[in-house]
């Protein structure tokens, strides 16, 4: 399998070790963090039961995984399109317009952080997400107009996660202008970034291969219940 077939799993089992809850044959992130998990082998009935008894009764997880095993309840499901970037450098995008500012991201900006994704639901964003670090966002005469950061990193790999733009300052091209600067710190590194989009997203796509991503694989992202 390539590392990116379940990239929780390998980010959780290699380079985020140390954001992980579980051991053996189960792992997921902290709870103030992500909610995705993963198991090591996603066709062994008894690794989903001591994911269960992980997560606990009730708990919702997300996981890279088509179908719901026994035991546990679908609530949802994401066609995505995951998509690479194999280019040595990242992006060079015009420069920024508008009074706009790039900035780095931190924990004062979380509140922040926390309304925009509320408003523009790019995905799970949770108070201690901020920990992955890497974030940088666009900010105009102070407010926050847009952000992205990184996400799950399997060896080698960065996710490029929680892009997202205020409706305001949509067209602009702020989102991108986010990206580039997280895809700036993950190439210099010596990683590779990475990242998921909804099958149907296409304003989302059509930003990403500008930007210079292409389509390595089609996945189901399932959101499941313990029973």
């Amino acid at each position: 399998m390539h590392l990116l077939d379940d990239p929780a799993w390998n980010a959780l089992t290699g380079p985020h070790a140390g954001f992980a809850d579980g051991d053996g044959p189960v792992r997921r992130y902290r709870t103030d963090m992500s909610p995705f998990a993963a198991v090591g082998d996603r066709t062994d009935p008894e690794a989903w039961a001591r994911l269960a008894t992980l997560t606990g009764p009730g708990g919702t997880i997300g996981v890279f995984s088509d179908a719901a095993p026994e035991g546990w309840e679908r609530i949802a499901g994401y066609d995505c399109i995951q998509y690479v970037y194999e280019r040595p450098d990242a992006p060079a995008l015009p420069a920024l317009g508008d009074g706009a500012t790039l900035v780095r991201l931190g924990d004062a900006d979380v509140p922040e952080m926390l309304d925009l994704v509320e408003r523009t639901r790019p995905g799970p964003f949770l108070p201690r997400t901020i920990d992955f670090g890497g974030y940088h966002g666009i900010r105009v005469d102070g407010r926050l107009a847009a952000m992205a950061g990184q996400r799950m990193r399997p060896e080698g790999w960065c996710e490029v996660s929680a892009v997202c733009a205020d409706p305001q300052w949509r067209g602009r091209g702020f989102a991108g202008q986010a990206m580039a600067a997280v895809m700036a710190g993950i190439l210099a590194r010596g990683e590779r970034p990475f990242l998921h989009v909804e099958a149907g997203n296409d304003s989302a796509v059509a930003l990403y291969e500008r930007l210079g991503f292409t389509s390595r694989a089609r996945l189901e992202i399932l959101v499941c219940r313990a029973a």
